[in-house]
């Protein structure tokens, strides 16, 4: 009896879960019908100055708000298909490109100058660098795409100096970057992901420490 007890409740808990998926599923479907329907009204009875109105102050629309609480997220497309594991295999240091890491919250990015001081002279054959360097010769920089970041609304303040300075590795966070070519997500950052290894090292887990 116990058993059987015990695999209804399992049954209707995993029913209900669903339900509520499909209920909060049905009810983005009509905020998005019902705000694509004011917009296109708006459109027509507005200047062309009023079509930049947002959803919310920290959402564009409905879609993207609706994206941001299920944490959906489209993989980033790069212009340039650069290989880590190219770089690392001649040696080349997460540090010699992302020279911010060590000194404050960003990691940064190396302006083309940078990577022209060496493909000025090596793999000019090569279609990528053939790109990169049309991008240079045009006066322009990349325009890479962030592949990892957190959610405006979470208002989260990510310090990576501290990180490197404690010796926590790249991969920790970034996954075996060396061994791709174009970056990836590797490892899913979220709340749980950093409370977990701020536990394990035992450093503050007070919520001023990460949200301020």
């Amino acid at each position: 009896m116990k058993v059987t007890s015990s695999f209804s409740f399992l049954r209707r808990r995993h029913s209900s879960r669903w339900l509520t998926l499909a209920l909060a599923l049905g009810a983005a479907v009509l905020l998005l019908h019902s705000h694509a329907n004011v917009m296109t009204h708006s459109s027509a009875v507005r200047s062309p100055n009023h079509l930049q109105d947002t959803f919310t102050p920290a959402h564009s629309s409905v879609w993207e708000a609706v994206q941001d609480f299920i944490g959906w997220r489209t993989e980033p497309v790069q212009p340039i298909a650069f290989t880590h594991k190219k770089h690392a295999e001649n040696q080349v240091e997460c540090t010699a490109c992302h020279q911010g890491v060590t000194k404050g919250p960003v990691a940064g990015l190396p302006s083309l100058r940078v990577c022209m001081r060496c493909h000025a002279f090596f793999a000019k054959d090569r279609p990528e660098i053939q790109k990169l360097t049309s991008i240079f010769n045009a006066g322009q920089d990349v325009s890479w795409q962030r592949v990892y970041g957190f959610s405006t609304s979470a208002h989260v303040k990510f310090n990576h100096a501290p990180h490197i300075q404690s010796q926590i590795e790249c991969s920790t966070c970034h996954g075996n970057v060396p061994n791709m070519t174009v970056a990836v997500r590797a490892v899913n950052i979220n709340m749980g992901f950093c409370l977990g290894c701020h536990r394990f090292k035992r450093v503050s887990t007070d919520c001023e420490t990460c949200h301020y």
